[in-house]
Parts: C-alpha cells; structure tokens; sequence
C-alpha cells in the first residue's frame, strides 16, 4: 500500500455497530485501508474521537443560475411558483456570465463547507444568450477539483412555451449540459405537455444523457406527466437514468389511482427528488383549509423500493427568500413534513441526501467509504444520523479527493458561573 497522507482515527459509521469504531487511511486521493486498528502513520492525522464519518451530502436539485437573486427585481409576495417564474422571467434579462459564475462559486463554497461535494443543478435555457447555462458550464471546470457538479438544460418557460425554446434546448445539450430538463406542467396545453416529455426522452437517447424533468410541480390533481415520464422510461429502457423532480400533484391524487400509478413506477424503476423545503413553501397557496402539505409521497415512494432523493432546489431567490444549502436542513423538513419519524425512517431521510442522491447523479460506484473508491467524506459533530439530523450537526471536516477541504469548529456554549 502507498504510504498514506492522512488517517481519520477513532471513525463511527452508520454501517457499523453503534459500539464500533475504524481507522481510514487515504493515499492517492483514494481509501487505502479501513480496519478497527491502523498501525500506520501519515503526515497528517485526525482524531474523529468517535463521531460519525459519512460519505459526503449530495444535492440533487438545486438552481445555481438564480441562487442569492432574492429581491432582485421585487420580493414574490404571493409566494408561489408562477410569480416566482414571472419575477426570474424579468431578472434573467440582466443576467451576465460574471453574475452567473460568481454567484454559483458562492453558494457551492457554501454548500462545501456543510459537507456537500456532489451537486446537480438546473440552468435555465429559455433565455435566447444560453448565458445561466454557459455560466455554469465555466463553473462546472473551474471547481471540478474540489466539487462535483451536474448541468441540467433546464427549459424554464416550457419546451414549446415559445419559438425558439426548443432549439435553445437542444443547442445546449451540444454545448455539454449533462442531462435534459422538461417542465410539462407550466406548457401551453396538456397536449404539450405530453409532446415535451417525449421530447425530451428523443434528445436524452439522441445525445446520450441524463433526464430531470420538473413534473407536476403543482396542486391540480389532474397534473398526472409523471405517468408519460414513466411510460417513456420503460419503453426507451432509461430507467435509473431518468429522474422525476417534484411530484408534488401525487400528493393530490386519489388513493385508487395512485395505487396505479406506483405499480407503473416500481416498473419504470426511476428516481425521484423531493424539495420538502421549498415545497412546503409554495405549494398549498390557493388552499384555505386543510392545507395541503405540498410534498410528494415520499415514504410511500420509499417503501415500494424507489430511490428518493432530497434537494434544497433554491437558496434565496424568487421562489425561497431563505435557505443556506444545509442538507440537514432539508432532510430535518422530510422528516416532518413526510412523517418520517421512526427510527429507520429519520436514517432514510439521511441516505436520502446521501446514498439516495449519488444513486440518483449516477455516481453510485464511486460513493461511499470503502476500500479503492475516491476519498470524499465528511465528519460530524454527532455519533449517528438520528443525530446529525436532531442537531442539524456542525459538519468539522470535508475531505474532498483525499485532501483536507474545509474544518470548522462547532459553536461553544458557555454559562457564565453567575448566571446559574
């Protein structure tokens, strides 16, 4: 083995018992041993002390392109998705590649700090300049060495919303877009929308990549395009290669069709990624009460064998004036939203923005902590994931290709003897 460079000591994982404990040595940007006693030194050590490692946070869904715009050119007061729209609409009008670069290397420096090293995002391709896309593709190279990042073409005004979106689509995928979006429930008709998803699946087939189409991102009952991407999944034979975002309408549906339909998707055998934050935000508008969770069936997703996936989708911009790209964050929400509170459900809701998330980018076989694949981990300042998530844990350590990323200390509490 080539000597290594750094040693995690003292190691807990989730794979293991809760009274187990292994030393990691990395060498070569890769784990080179993994055993409860390493008698091997190295340049630099670190004493984990028994806190949880972990493979890194994945964020599957995230719009890089309009994060920190919040306000910009007007707050969305209704707080919903169509004003949302409408408000990007004219903010995209300005953009400029340095406003796009420099805004995304921003919040991934963020989300880096709090442990996330693979991100997949959207790039908005309705704007006639493709700059959203161009800006982030520049991204994409400049921080491949620390962050792993996935371009989405992402059609925000409908593949067919106007004459030359669907050419802009395509352009974009020539220029290196990793995988085609679709949004079929913001087209023109039902009618296009439907065309839009079959589209969408002739592009991924003709250009070889992925599919993350935005699907029945809304209320109405009577969305139903997740059954089109399904069928269109089984019969291109794409399968895990296509991801449905959103689904927030399956929350909607009847029981006897959704029964239906998940016997349609436990064939197709797609992913899907939930946005509980933002989703719990803008969805449920136009309810008085009850009011609508807004969130698609995650557990029942989870408990047919799907692969979920969580994203934070925005960080302050027209449609979520919050968000900080903390993952914990969103799987905390999941938790609560989904009633995911069992214990084997909260460590779900962990894999699901880790574990889940590689699976649903593609990068299952170089994820995770074993021998031979890429070192990428992090360590938290908890003993578990039920933990982690309680505490929205400080994530001390991100090690990103076997080097020492970003360290941060967890916050001290201290009470004065005089005030006890």
């Amino acid at each position: 083995m080539t000597t290594p460079t750094l040693i995690l000591r003292q190691c807990r994982l989730s794979t293991l018992k809760p009274d187990e404990q292994v030393d990691i040595a990395i060498a070569d940007g890769a784990i080179a041993a993994i055993a409860p006693r390493l008698d091997l030194s190295a340049p630099q050590e670190i004493a984990v002390n028994g806190q949880l490692v972990s493979p890194p946070f994945v964020e599957s869904h995230i719009h890089l392109d309009s994060a920190l715009t919040v306000g910009q050119p007007r707050w969305n007061q209704s707080g919903t998705l169509f004003e949302g729209i409408e408000i990007w609409r004219d903010r995209k009008q300005s953009l400029t590649l340095d406003d796009v670069k420099q805004r995304a290397i921003r919040s991934l420096r963020q989300q880096a700090s709090q442990g996330v090293l693979y991100v997949r995002s959207h790039a908005d391709v309705s704007e006639a300049r493709l700059t959203a896309l161009q800006g982030l593709l520049e991204v994409r190279q400049a921080v491949r060495d620390w962050i792993t990042l996935q371009v989405v073409a992402f059609p925000q005004d409908g593949v067919y919303g106007s004459p030359q979106n669907l050419e802009l689509l395509e352009e974009a995928l020539r220029l290196g877009a990793d995988a085609v979006g679709g949004i079929p429930h913001y087209e023109l008709t039902r009618e296009d929308g439907v065309r839009s998803v079959q589209k969408v699946f002739e592009l991924a087939q003709k250009y070889e990549r992925l599919v993350d189409i935005h699907c029945d991102e809304i209320d109405d009952d009577q969305s139903r395009f997740l059954e089109s991407v399904a069928a269109c999944a089984i019969r291109s034979g794409l399968s895990s290669r296509v991801t449905a975002s959103h689904t927030t309408a399956f929350g909607s549906y009847n029981d006897a069709y959704a029964l239906k339909l998940m016997g349609t998707l436990r064939r197709a055998d797609i992913n899907f990624i939930a946005n509980p934050l933002i989703n719990i935000t803008l969805q449920g508008r136009t309810d008085t009460y009850p009011k609508r969770r807004g969130v698609t069936r995650v557990k029942e997703l989870w408990q047919n064998g799907l692969n979920v996936s969580l994203g934070h989708d925005c960080i302050q911009d027209p449609w979520y004036s919050l968000g900080t790209g903390n993952l914990l964050d969103v799987a905390a929400m999941a938790v609560h939203v989904c009633q995911m509170t069992g214990p084997d459900e909260i460590d779900a809701c962990y894999e699901m923005v880790t574990q889940g998330g590689a699976r649903t980018l593609g990068m299952q076989k170089d994820y995770g902590i074993e021998v031979g694949k890429p070192a990428n981990l992090i360590v938290l300042d908890a003993q578990n994931c039920y933990e982690a998530i309680q505490r929205r844990a400080t994530v001390r350590y991100v090690i990103s290709r076997g080097q020492l990323l970003v360290e941060t200390t967890p916050p001290a509490v201290t009470w004065p003897s005089s005030s006890t």
